[in-house]
C-alpha cells in the first residue's frame, strides 16, 4: 500500500509576523517615548556650542609698481590644488596654533584647560587612579589639543578659498580665534617673504664683492693681452691690420681698374691716330679744351669756306687761305690727340707702378693678419669670460637693489588676504534639539519595530508549513508475519493456527472502529501475558508486519527515508527500538542522528554518560546552538541530540521551529531518528517530512498499543510498522566514566 505524507517546507507567516507590531505597540512606543524623553533631556542640558568661520583667498598681490623690472604676473606661477592644500597644512600648524593660544590667553579658560577649574569629581578620579591627570601633560600640549579638536581648516572645493572653521562654548569665542589664525597666517607668510628677501641681500652682498673683483681681473687679462699681441684696435672694432689689410685691397682694385682704363683709352686713340679715324669717338680726345676750341674754330673756317664757295672759284686767294688754316687746325687737333695718348700711357705705366707696390704691401698685411686672427681667438675668449661675469654681476646688483629696497622698506608681498572675517553666531550649532528628538524618537520606533519582528521570528510563532507542501508515495516494505508462540490457544472463533482473513488497511481501520470487542479479542502474537491481551493486537500486528530491529534497519536503508519516527505507547522501555535502529543504521555506514523527545529522556540516557548534557529544550529556548546539543554516541558512530536542561514549558512555546530543525538535521544527516515516547498523530504532526518512516515500537501486545496503532492509523499513517526490541540486548544506561570505552 501507500500513502503520502507532508513535507518539512516551512514559510514566514507575514500576517503572524507583523501582527506581533499590534500586539506590543504599547511596549513600542513606552520604548521610544522613554528614548525621546532621554534624548530631549541630554539635548537641554547639553552645554551649546557656536561655530565661525573665516575664509581666506589664494592669489597674487604684486602690485604693478612694486614689482620688479622685466617681470609680470604671468612670471610668477599661482599655486595649485597641490599648494594650496599644503597652505590648509601650515595655518593648522603648530607654531600658527602656539601663536593665536599665547595672543588670546587660551591657557586660563577651562574650554582649552581641564586643569583651569577641574571639578571635584574628576579630582577624586585622578587622586583613586581612575582617571589619567591632565598635569602631566604641558599647558601648551593640552591647549592645542582641544584647539585641533574644535578647527577645521578645509579648502574649498575647485577654488583658492581656504576657510578656518572653529567652534567654541563661547560665541565671541568662535569668531576671535579664527580671525586671530587668518592674520597669524598672513603674518607668518609676510615674515617669511621679509626672512627672505633679508637671506637674498646677506647672500648677495659677498657674492657681488667677489664677482667684482672677478670681473676687474678678467678685464685686466684681455688688456695686457691685446697689448702683448699687438692687437691694435681700428674702426669698426676690428684689429688694425686686418682693418688696413681691407684698406689697401679696396685702394689695390681701385688702382688696377685706373691702369686698365688708360691702358685701353690709350690704345684706342693710337688706332685712331694710327688709322685716320676720327677722334670724335674717343671720350678723353673730346674732353681736351684745347681741342674742343680747335673744333669750334675748324668748324667756324668751314663754315666760311662754304659762304664764299658760292661767290668766289676754289683757286681765289681768300678760299685758299681758308683751306690752309683748315689744314693747320687739323694737324694741330692730332697733335694735341697724341700728347693725350702720350699722356694715358703714361698714366697706364704709373698705375702699373702703383698696383705693384700695393701687391707688396696686401702680402705683407696678409701674413701679419693671420697672425692676428690666431690671437684674436684668445683674445675673444677672454673677453667672453669677462663678459659674463660682468652681466652675472649686473644681475646681482639688480637683484641686490631690490632685495635691499623691499628690506629698508619693510615690504612683505603676500599671496592671500582675508575677503570674509568671521563673526560671533548669534545661535548655536549644537545641540539641535527638535531634530535631536525627532530622529530618536523615529530610530527608537524603528529599532523597536526590528527588535519585535525578529523575536517573533526566531521564536518560531511567525513560521507555518508550506503552502501546497508537496507529498510523495512512500513503498512500504513487506516483512514477514512474527509467528505466534507455540503455548498460545486460539480463540473459540478461529480455527487453530490459522490466520484471520485480513483485507485492506482501511477496511481493517473501519473493522477495528466498529467492533472494539473483536479487536481486543483478536491477538496479533501469543506472548506469555496471556491470550486475551494478544487477541487485542492480533489483527493489527498481522495487517501492519511487526518486524525486529534488523527488518526495521533494512526497510530504512532500502527505501531511502530521511525520517524515523517511532512512537512508544508502553513507555520508556519500549524506546529501546529507536535506539537500537539508530546504531545498526550508524553501523551500516550512514550518518544518523538520534533525537530524544521523550520526557523522561529514556533514549537518550543509554547513549551518554550524564543527564546534564544541553539538547533539544535548550535548542528551541534559544539557550543554545546545534553545535552544543549534538554529542556523540559512546557504542556507535551515531549523533544524538538528548532532551536537555531547558524549562520544558518555555521549549514548547517555542514548538513551531520543530519543523525548521528536523529541515536542518536532515539536510546536514542521510537519516534522523526520533523517539517521540507514549505520543499520538497530532504529537508527531510537526516532524513528519518528505521520505518519513512511522514506526511503532512493541514490548507486548495489549490493548494501549493497539490502540495507538488505529489511532495512527487513522490520522494518515497507514503504512505504520510496528518493531520489537524483544530478542535483542536492552541498551542500559552507561556508567561514569564509560566514554573512553565507548
Amino acid at each position: 500500500m501507500s500513502v503520502q505524507s507532508a513535507a518539512a517546507d516551512v514559510d514566514v507567516d507575514l500576517r503572524q509576523l507583523f501582527a506581533s507590531l499590534t500586539r506590543n505597540w504599547l511596549r513600542i512606543l513606552a520604548v521610544a517615548l522613554l528614548v525621546t524623553g532621554l534624548a530631549f533631556a541630554l539635548t537641554w542640558l547639553a552645554t551649546p556650542h557656536y561655530r565661525a568661520e573665516t575664509r581666506l583667498l589664494i592669489e597674487t598681490r604684486e602690485s604693478v609698481y612694486t614689482r620688479p623690472d622685466g617681470t609680470n604676473d604671468n612670471d610668477k606661477p599661482i599655486l595649485d590644488e597641490e599648494g594650496v592644500t599644503s597652505q590648509v597644512e601650515v595655518i593648522s600648524s603648530t607654531d600658527i596654533l602656539k601663536q593665536v593660544a599665547q595672543k588670546l590667553d587660551l591657557s586660563r579658560l577651562p574650554e582649552f584647560d581641564e586643569t583651569a577649574d577641574m571639578p571635584a569629581l574628576s579630582r577624586l578620579l585622578v587622586v583613586a587612579g581612575l582617571k589619567s591627570d591632565p598635569n602631566e601633560i604641558p599647558p601648551e600640549e593640552r591647549v592645542l589639543t582641544k584647539m585641533r579638536e574644535k578647527l577645521n581648516v578645509y579648502r574649498v572645493e575647485k577654488s583658492r578659498v581656504i576657510v578656518i572653521e572653529f567652534s567654541s562654548e563661547d560665541p565671541k569665542l568662535a569668531a576671535e580665534i579664527p580671525n586671530a589664525i587668518a592674520d597669524a597666517y598672513i603674518s607668518v607668510q609676510g615674515n617669511a617673504n621679509i626672512e627672505s628677501n633679508s637671506a637674498a641681500t646677506d647672500w648677495l652682498a659677498p657674492e657681488i664683492a667677489d664677482l667684482s673683483k672677478r670681473v676687474k681681473d678678467a678685464e685686466a687679462k684681455v688688456a695686457s693681452y691685446r697689448a702683448q699681441s699687438d692687437l691694435l684696435i681700428g674702426g669698426n672694432n676690428s684689429v688694425l691690420a686686418t682693418q688696413q689689410l681691407s684698406e689697401l685691397s679696396s685702394e689695390l682694385s681701385r688702382v688696377r681698374a685706373n691702369r686698365a682704363s688708360a691702358a685701353a683709352t690709350a690704345d684706342s686713340v693710337r688706332r685712331a691716330l694710327q688709322n685716320g679715324g676720327s677722334l670724335d669717338a674717343v671720350p678723353e680726345v673730346l674732353s681736351s679744351g684745347l681741342i674742343q676750341r680747335l673744333r669750334e674754330r675748324q668748324v667756324e673756317l668751314k663754315a666760311n669756306i662754304a659762304d664764299l664757295s658760292t661767290s668766289l672759284l676754289d683757286n681765289h686767294p681768300r678760299i685758299r687761305a681758308l683751306r690752309s688754316q683748315l689744314a693747320d687746325l687739323d694737324r694741330q687737333i692730332r697733335s694735341e690727340a697724341e700728347k693725350i695718348m702720350t699722356g694715358l700711357m703714361t698714366q697706364a705705366q704709373t698705375a702699373q707702378a702703383r698696383e705693384n707696390q700695393l701687391v707688396a704691401d696686401v702680402n705683407t698685411l696678409k701674413a701679419a693678419s693671420a697672425r692676428a686672427g690666431d690671437q684674436q681667438v684668445e683674445l675673444d675668449a677672454l673677453q667672453r669670460e669677462a663678459t659674463a661675469q660682468r652681466q652675472l654681476l649686473e644681475s646681482y646688483l639688480t637683484r641686490y637693489r631690490e632685495a635691499s629696497s623691499r628690506k629698508d622698506s619693510n615690504y612683505p608681498p603676500v599671496d592671500a588676504r582675508v575677503f570674509s572675517r568671521a563673526v560671533a553666531p548669534s545661535q548655536p550649532y549644537f545641540p539641535k534639539i527638535l531634530p535631536i528628538a525627532g530622529a530618536a524618537f523615529v530610530g527608537s520606533l524603528l529599532l523597536m519595530a526590528i527588535v519585535t519582528l525578529l523575536q517573533e521570528l526566531f521564536s518560531g510563532r511567525a513560521m507555518r508549513p508550506a503552502a501546497g507542501a508537496r507529498f510523495e508515495r512512500i513503498e512500504q516494505v513487506a516483512m514477514p508475519v512474527a509467528h505466534e508462540p507455540p503455548n498460545h490457544e486460539p480463540p473459540d472463533h478461529e480455527p487453530p493456527n490459522q490466520e484471520p482473513d485480513i483485507e485492506d488497511l482501511g477496511d481493517r481501520t473501519a473493522e477495528a472502529q466498529t467492533e472494539p470487542q473483536a479487536a481486543a479479542a483478536a491477538p496479533a502474537t501469543a506472548p506469555a501475558t496471556g491470550p486475551a491481551t494478544g487477541d487485542a493486537v492480533g489483527p493489527a500486528r498481522r495487517s501492519l508486519g511487526e518486524v525486529e530491529i534488523d527488518k526495521a534497519v533494512e526497510k530504512l536503508i532500502s527505501s531511502g527515508a530521511a525520517r524515523a519516527i517511532f512512537v512508544s505507547p508502553e513507555g520508556d522501555e519500549a524506546a529501546a527500538s529507536a535506539v537500537l535502529v539508530a546504531r545498526e543504521v550508524s553501523d551500516a555506514g550512514l550518518r544518523v542522528l538520534l533525537l530524544d523527545l521523550t520526557a523522561s529522556g529514556a533514549a537518550s540516557r543509554p547513549t551518554l554518560d550524564s543527564r546534564l548534557f544541553p539538547g533539544i529544550t535548550d535548542l528551541l529556548a534559544s539557550e543554545a546552538q546545534f553545535s552544543d546539543v549534538i554529542h556523540a554516541d559512546l557504542y556507535s558512530d551515531c549523533h544524538v541530540i538528548p532532551v536537555g536542561n531547558a524549562d520544558p514549558v518555555r521549549a514548547m512555546r517555542a514548538a513551531d521551529r520543530l519543523p525548521i530543525i528536523m529541515q536542518s538535521l536532515t539536510t546536514a544527516y542521510d537519516l534522523v531518528v526520533v523517539e517521540c515516547g507514549p505520543t499520538d498523530a497530532q504529537g508527531i504532526s510537526r516532524l513528519v517530512g518528505e521520505g518519513t518512516e512511522v514506526f511503532l515500537s512493541l514490548l507486548e501486545p495489549n490493548d494501549e498499543v493497539a490502540q495507538a496503532a488505529v489511532e495512527l492509523i487513522e490520522s494518515g499513517y497507514p503504512e505504520l510498522t510496528l518493531v520489537t526490541p524483544v530478542g535483542y540486548q536492552t541498551p542500559r544506561t552507561p556508567l561514569p566514566g564509560r566514554r573512553s570505552a565507548a
